[in-house]
């Protein structure tokens, strides 16, 4: 695994998982492009990437889930003289009791994780696509395997957003590109800080990052992190419904 001079953008850059994979990246001398909300935060991350080994990270302070995915790749990609790598790590994970009955934080929590997410994941397919070669990786969640009570609005944009990424893999893939969706179990990050009861299943930030990096170069279009939730949400997704609705999940 060598990312030594790819060119590497990541949108929403400052967060936990994203800022372990861009670490990665740096060390193996990849120029990096940091794009999320908080320009300071984010030339702060900069600042350490190229102390790590990065001979080049700058960054791109703009909210990507109301920009422009279009004009603002292509301008980015046109900066960077290609693409070798995406990498999508932003999103919330929203309140359910708040957006089952407030319709303006369900827009919101929809436009940021799945209306905004396809946008950019089309975006670059596009450019993809037109150079025959490159990958694209996107964040999901094993939350969009099945609907659950707990957490049903956030689940059905993280399985959406799986569905497309899949599909856009199955049309790169005669042209020798790649997109991967990648589908951590729960991740002990800010985004999670609220969640109590953290035990054995609980992943760190830089194990996801791990299986990001190793999926930028091979594998196949599905990538559970850790791997073991293959098979937890294997058989969660096999327990019949007349069973599966007694439970709290």
């Amino acid at each position: 695994m060598n990312s030594a001079g790819k060119r590497i953008i990541i949108l929403g850059a400052a967060s936990a998982i994203a800022e372990a994979t861009a670490r990665i990246w740096a060390v193996q001398g990849a120029r990096l492009v940091l794009v999320g909300r908080d320009k300071n935060r984010l030339e702060a991350i900069a600042a350490h990437l190229q102390t790590l080994g990065s001979p080049d990270a700058r960054t791109v302070a703009l909210d990507c889930a109301k920009a422009d995915a279009r004009a603002e790749l292509s301008a980015i990609v046109q900066t960077l003289g290609g693409l070798d790598i995406l990498l999508l790590a932003y999103g919330i994970l929203g309140d359910q009791t708040v957006t089952e009955s407030d319709p303006a934080a369900a827009a919101n929590l929809i436009q940021t994780d799945f209306t905004s997410a396809a946008a950019w994941c089309l975006a670059a397919s596009e450019i993809l696509e037109r150079q025959r070669a490159g990958a694209m990786l996107v964040i999901g969640s094993v939350a969009g395997d099945r609907g659950r009570q707990s957490n049903y609005i956030y689940g059905a944009c993280k399985g959406g957003l799986a569905l497309l990424v899949q599909g856009i893999a199955h049309k790169l893939a005669p042209v020798g590109a790649r997109a991967v969706v990648i589908k951590p179990g729960i991740v002990d990050t800010p985004m999670t800080a609220g969640i109590g009861g953290k035990g054995l299943l609980w992943a760190k930030p830089e194990a996801i990052a791990s299986i990001i990096a190793k999926r930028a170069e091979r594998g196949g279009p599905i990538a559970y992190a850790p791997s073991v939730w293959r098979a937890i949400m294997f058989v969660i997704r096999a327990v019949p419904a007349p069973i599966f609705h007694k439970t709290k999940l």
